[in-house]
Protein backbone atom coordinates (compact mmCIF):
# COMPACT_ATOMS: atom_id res chain seq x y z
CA UNK A 1 0.00 0.00 0.00
CA UNK A 2 1.15 3.46 -0.61
CA UNK A 3 1.50 5.84 2.59
CA UNK A 4 -1.50 8.55 2.76
CA UNK A 5 -0.28 12.10 3.21
CA UNK A 6 -1.19 13.05 7.08
CA UNK A 7 -4.37 14.84 7.53
CA UNK A 8 -4.07 18.58 7.66
CA UNK A 9 -5.57 20.52 10.15
CA UNK A 10 -9.40 21.99 9.25
CA UNK A 11 -9.25 24.40 6.34
CA UNK A 12 -5.79 24.71 5.23
CA UNK A 13 -4.49 22.85 2.41
CA UNK A 14 -0.77 22.28 1.50
CA UNK A 15 -0.29 23.94 -1.51
CA UNK A 16 3.97 23.29 -2.26
CA UNK A 17 7.32 22.38 -0.40
CA UNK A 18 10.37 23.92 0.29
CA UNK A 19 13.26 21.98 -2.21
CA UNK A 20 16.31 24.29 -1.30
CA UNK A 21 17.91 27.66 -0.65
CA UNK A 22 18.09 30.12 -3.73
CA UNK A 23 21.29 32.51 -3.10
CA UNK A 24 22.62 33.73 0.21
CA UNK A 25 20.23 36.00 1.37
CA UNK A 26 17.35 33.36 2.28
CA UNK A 27 15.67 32.87 -0.41
CA UNK A 28 14.00 29.65 -1.12
CA UNK A 29 13.09 27.06 -3.90
CA UNK A 30 9.56 26.00 -3.61
CA UNK A 31 8.23 23.08 -5.11
CA UNK A 32 4.48 24.22 -6.12
CA UNK A 33 1.58 21.43 -6.45
CA UNK A 34 -0.82 23.47 -8.95
CA UNK A 35 -0.41 24.17 -12.58
CA UNK A 36 -0.40 27.73 -11.69
CA UNK A 37 2.58 28.54 -9.73
CA UNK A 38 2.48 31.73 -9.98
CA UNK A 39 -1.09 32.48 -8.46
CA UNK A 40 0.18 31.20 -5.31
CA UNK A 41 1.90 34.36 -4.28
CA UNK A 42 -1.16 36.49 -4.13
CA UNK A 43 -2.42 34.70 -0.99
CA UNK A 44 -3.67 36.72 1.39
CA UNK A 45 -1.89 34.53 4.20
CA UNK A 46 0.74 31.40 4.26
CA UNK A 47 1.26 28.57 7.07
CA UNK A 48 4.91 26.78 6.80
CA UNK A 49 5.78 23.31 8.68
CA UNK A 50 4.07 20.37 8.97
CA UNK A 51 0.50 19.60 8.75
CA UNK A 52 0.46 18.64 12.89
CA UNK A 53 1.90 22.32 13.60
CA UNK A 54 1.56 24.71 10.68
CA UNK A 55 3.06 28.46 12.07
CA UNK A 56 1.75 31.32 10.29
CA UNK A 57 4.43 33.10 8.06
CA UNK A 58 4.78 36.01 6.01
CA UNK A 59 6.32 35.91 2.02
CA UNK A 60 7.19 39.48 1.39
CA UNK A 61 8.99 38.81 -1.86
CA UNK A 62 8.75 36.22 -4.84
CA UNK A 63 8.23 35.42 -8.05
CA UNK A 64 8.44 32.64 -10.81
CA UNK A 65 11.71 30.40 -11.38
CA UNK A 66 11.65 27.36 -14.05
CA UNK A 67 8.80 25.34 -13.17
CA UNK A 68 8.99 26.54 -9.66
CA UNK A 69 9.20 29.48 -7.14
CA UNK A 70 11.35 31.58 -5.26
CA UNK A 71 9.98 33.19 -2.07
CA UNK A 72 11.25 34.98 0.73
CA UNK A 73 9.82 34.44 4.15
CA UNK A 74 9.95 37.80 6.41
CA UNK A 75 12.58 36.93 9.06
CA UNK A 76 14.62 34.46 6.92
CA UNK A 77 18.08 36.45 6.39
CA UNK A 78 20.75 34.06 5.41
CA UNK A 79 21.19 30.64 3.37
CA UNK A 80 21.54 28.54 7.37
CA UNK A 81 18.21 29.75 8.29
CA UNK A 82 16.66 29.09 4.96
CA UNK A 83 18.05 25.57 4.86
CA UNK A 84 16.55 24.92 8.30
CA UNK A 85 13.05 24.86 6.25
CA UNK A 86 14.26 22.31 3.67
CA UNK A 87 11.53 20.29 3.41
CA UNK A 88 8.74 21.91 4.89
CA UNK A 89 5.22 22.31 3.52
CA UNK A 90 3.38 25.54 2.26
CA UNK A 91 -0.19 25.92 3.17
CA UNK A 92 -3.24 28.40 2.68
CA UNK A 93 -6.83 28.34 3.53
CA UNK A 94 -8.99 26.19 1.53
CA UNK A 95 -11.21 29.24 1.50
CA UNK A 96 -9.42 31.70 -0.31
CA UNK A 97 -8.68 29.05 -3.37
CA UNK A 98 -9.22 31.09 -6.56
CA UNK A 99 -12.82 29.92 -8.50
CA UNK A 100 -12.24 27.07 -11.15
CA UNK A 101 -13.64 27.19 -14.30
CA UNK A 102 -16.39 24.46 -14.86
CA UNK A 103 -14.71 20.88 -15.46
CA UNK A 104 -11.95 21.81 -13.40
CA UNK A 105 -11.32 20.36 -9.48
CA UNK A 106 -9.03 20.69 -6.87
CA UNK A 107 -7.28 17.64 -5.42
CA UNK A 108 -8.55 17.93 -2.13
CA UNK A 109 -12.57 17.99 -3.79
CA UNK A 110 -11.58 14.54 -5.68
CA UNK A 111 -10.22 12.97 -2.20
CA UNK A 112 -12.53 10.19 -0.37
CA UNK A 113 -15.18 10.44 -3.67
CA UNK A 114 -16.68 6.96 -4.76
CA UNK A 115 -15.00 5.51 -7.87
CA UNK A 116 -17.85 3.55 -10.10
CA UNK A 117 -16.75 1.57 -13.01
CA UNK A 118 -18.74 1.29 -16.27
CA UNK A 119 -18.43 -2.13 -17.43
CA UNK A 120 -20.26 -5.19 -19.55
CA UNK A 121 -21.96 -6.57 -15.74
CA UNK A 122 -23.20 -2.67 -15.04
CA UNK A 123 -21.77 -0.44 -12.37
CA UNK A 124 -19.07 -2.13 -10.03
CA UNK A 125 -17.74 -0.02 -6.85
CA UNK A 126 -13.82 -0.07 -6.90
CA UNK A 127 -13.45 2.09 -3.60
CA UNK A 128 -12.99 5.65 -2.77
CA UNK A 129 -10.31 8.41 -4.03
CA UNK A 130 -7.36 8.16 -1.13
CA UNK A 131 -5.39 10.91 -2.81
CA UNK A 132 -3.63 11.73 -6.54
CA UNK A 133 -0.25 11.22 -7.22
CA UNK A 134 1.68 13.93 -9.80
CA UNK A 135 3.42 11.78 -12.18
CA UNK A 136 5.27 12.89 -15.13
CA UNK A 137 2.72 12.19 -17.85
CA UNK A 138 -0.37 12.73 -16.04
CA UNK A 139 -1.94 12.49 -12.60
CA UNK A 140 -3.09 9.50 -10.72
CA UNK A 141 -6.10 8.46 -8.59
CA UNK A 142 -5.10 6.33 -5.83
CA UNK A 143 -8.10 4.32 -5.66
CA UNK A 144 -8.29 2.03 -2.09
CA UNK A 145 -11.30 -0.59 -1.31
CA UNK A 146 -14.15 0.60 0.99
CA UNK A 147 -17.46 -1.32 2.16
CA UNK A 148 -19.47 -2.47 -0.25
CA UNK A 149 -16.55 -2.13 -3.18
CA UNK A 150 -16.05 -5.38 -5.45
CA UNK A 151 -12.50 -5.98 -3.09
CA UNK A 152 -10.36 -4.35 -0.99
CA UNK A 153 -7.51 -3.48 -3.74
CA UNK A 154 -5.90 -0.22 -3.99
CA UNK A 155 -6.18 0.99 -7.64
CA UNK A 156 -3.44 3.27 -9.87
CA UNK A 157 -5.98 4.69 -12.32
CA UNK A 158 -4.88 7.51 -14.57
CA UNK A 159 -6.61 10.81 -14.40
CA UNK A 160 -7.59 11.42 -17.71
CA UNK A 161 -11.00 13.38 -18.34
CA UNK A 162 -12.94 12.22 -21.07
CA UNK A 163 -10.77 9.15 -21.65
CA UNK A 164 -10.64 7.06 -18.21
CA UNK A 165 -12.54 9.66 -16.15
CA UNK A 166 -16.00 9.80 -17.64
CA UNK A 167 -18.37 12.06 -15.07
CA UNK A 168 -17.52 13.97 -11.73
CA UNK A 169 -20.55 14.40 -9.64
CA UNK A 170 -19.26 16.26 -6.36
CA UNK A 171 -22.52 16.57 -5.07
CA UNK A 172 -23.27 12.88 -5.31
CA UNK A 173 -19.73 12.43 -4.06
CA UNK A 174 -18.98 10.03 -6.98
CA UNK A 175 -16.71 9.83 -9.82
CA UNK A 176 -17.21 7.27 -12.88
CA UNK A 177 -14.49 5.66 -14.69
CA UNK A 178 -14.10 3.63 -17.63
CA UNK A 179 -11.84 1.00 -16.41
CA UNK A 180 -11.28 -2.60 -16.16
CA UNK A 181 -12.62 -3.75 -12.61
CA UNK A 182 -9.34 -6.55 -12.62
CA UNK A 183 -6.31 -3.84 -13.76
Amino acid sequence: MMPRPAPLPEGLLTVGRITGCYGIKGWLRVHPYTDRAESLLDFPAWWLGSAEEPRPVVIDAGRRQGRGLVVHLRGIDDRNAAEALRGAEFLVRKAALPPLEHGEYYWHQLEGLEVWCLGEEGEQLLGRVAYLLETGANDVLVVRGSPGSIDDRERLLPYLPGDVVKQIDLEAGRLTVDWYPEA
